[in-house]
């Protein structure tokens, strides 16, 4: 896990910018609602809201990502109006939680601004229980977390936008025609199940702390597709809360809500949430959980048995989450990986012959936005193999040629990045072997995304000229493709 979050590339440094910007928004967020009078539950709230306005905006564009945030508090505040209305209504209140549960997940299939405002809705819901919220405290929190979502906009879009100065990154639209098209709906059902589960369970182990536990089966279904990857997330949900806790002994509670420490250590959590949340959800939720003990201690009620149910909750929820997905409409790993797979090497196709009509000199030819399809796409592969990696799996054979993919995949990454940089290069010149290689990657993505023989690869000695170097190396990461891509039946990772 330390290399996986120190290792890992940061192209541009925008995991750097994006949790530095974070600590300047949420700190000026909380800033402004103390300059403005707010209690501590009220500046609370209001660092919570500009974590939220700072974190779940995804939009491609700027312009997007402005009224996405400009929308969230059209979407938060009637939810914290109902909860905090419903606090001694109990059974009302959880009906209504559920029922935002299920809007906030089904709220996905409009794309990264129906997940954030389903995010924003359900966290509105969540910190009210978090807070005690009542409704005579509603004209502060309501006043908390507008300043703190225009501070935190103030900030994205004003005082560092630096995405203004980069295109905007290509975002793969989700697979149709495969059943997969229909996962938001079957998703909504599957976390108003675990939620339900988690909820009734959660308030037998706590009446006061029952809603960690439906938060915990909310965000294990954030951002998953298959069983797979749910109960995978689980896992490191737990596991991330546990080594939390164990911090939280050794850090929140020696600090006990001590204004100046708790601030800074604050500070190092949300930088923490924001650089690693790319890279490691184990050490982001290792992250979330202590900046909750620290928000816990500043509200004085920090104590070793709340860590101790904080984690009895989270099981909870992570149980909820994975008995729903095995039982309500599941959706297997295997169907969700085939086709992002397939997704991915029909890519790899277009950006070879896009960058071969660079290199032949045709007139708007780019492969650039390609390649970074290329790289989005190969994220939502490993996402999709990730429960076939894992050290925990079982089935012993199908993760090596999981891993086996997943290197051939990277290979035919590094060998586009490369023919790339070369058909940029103006002096680069094409010639009729190029286009017989090109003719070649086709045929084989062909044969591995229909079933068809895929043609071996002529080996020999590696081509001088750096183009046709890199198609030589391509072709002979699809050619070794075939063998793991295709095993007997019923243990298949992709193809036909």
């Amino acid at each position: 896990m330390l290399k996986q979050v120190f290792v890992s590339p940061d192209p541009g440094r925008s995991r750097l910018r994006f949790a530095a910007r974070a600590v300047l928004g949420i700190g000026l967020a909380v800033a402004v609602c103390g300059l403005a009078g707010t209690s501590l539950v009220g500046a609370i709230i209001g660092g919570l809201a500009a974590l939220l306005a700072l974190f779940t905006v995804t939009d491609a564009t700027v312009r997007g990502q402005a009224l996405t945030t400009a929308l969230l508090p059209v979407a938060g505040l009637p939810v914290l109006t109902a909860a905090a209305a419903l606090h001694d209504l109990p059974v009302a209140r959880d009906l209504t939680f559920l029922a935002v549960v299920g809007a906030g997940v089904y709220a996905r299939r409009w794309g990264p601004r129906g997940h954030s405002l389903g995010v924003f809705a359900f966290m509105t819901f969540f910190i009210a229980q978090f807070l005690h919220a009542t409704t005579d405290r509603l004209p502060e929190m309501y006043a908390a977390v507008l300043l703190s979502v225009a501070t935190a906009a103030a900030v994205r879009f004003g005082l560092w936008c630096y995405e203004r100065r980069r295109p905007a990154p290509a975002v793969p639209a989700p697979p149709a025609g495969t059943g997969l098209a229909r996962i938001t709906t079957r998703q909504a059902v599957q976390a108003t199940a675990g939620a339900g589960f988690a909820l009734v369970v959660g308030q037998l182990v706590s009446g006061d702390r029952w809603y960690w536990a439906v938060g915990a089966t909310w965000w294990v279904f954030v951002n998953t597709t298959s069983r797979g990857e749910t109960l995978v997330r689980g896992f490191r949900r737990v596991l991330g809360t546990v080594v939390g806790i164990g911090l939280g002994f050794l850090i929140a509670v020696p600090v006990a809500g001590s204004p100046v420490p708790t601030a800074v250590l604050a500070a190092a959590c949300v930088f923490g949430i924001f650089y690693t949340a790319a890279v490691s959800y184990t050490w982001m939720m290792l992250c979330v959980t202590l900046l909750a003990e620290l928000l816990y201690g500043l509200l004085g009620v920090l104590s070793p048995g709340l860590l101790a149910l904080r984690i009895a909750e989270t099981g909870v929820g992570a149980l909820g989450a994975a008995l729903a997905v095995l039982f309500v409409l599941p959706v297997t790993t295997h169907a969700v990986t085939d086709v992002w797979i397939q997704r991915a090497l029909r890519c790899v196709h277009a950006c070879t012959a896009e960058a071969a009509a660079r290199l032949a000199g045709t007139e708007g030819a780019d492969p650039t936005p390609r390649v970074a399809e290329l790289e989005q796409l190969l994220g939502r592969v490993r996402l999709s193999v990730a429960p076939l990696v894992h050290p925990l799996s079982p089935m012993h054979g199908r993760r090596r040629r999981a891993r086996r993919v997943l290197d051939l995949l990277d290979d035919c990454a590094r060998e586009i990045r490369g023919l790339v940089a070369v058909a940029a290069d103006p002096e680069a010149s094409h010639d009729a072997r190029l286009a017989a290689a090109c003719w070649r990657v086709e045929a084989a993505v062909e044969a591995l995304t229909s079933g068809g023989s895929v043609p071996a690869h002529a080996g020999g000695p590696r081509a001088a000229e750096p183009a046709l170097a890199h198609l030589h190396g391509l072709e002979h990461a699809l050619a070794e493709l075939a063998a793991p891509l295709r095993s007997p039946s019923g243990s298949r990772l992709a193809g036909a």
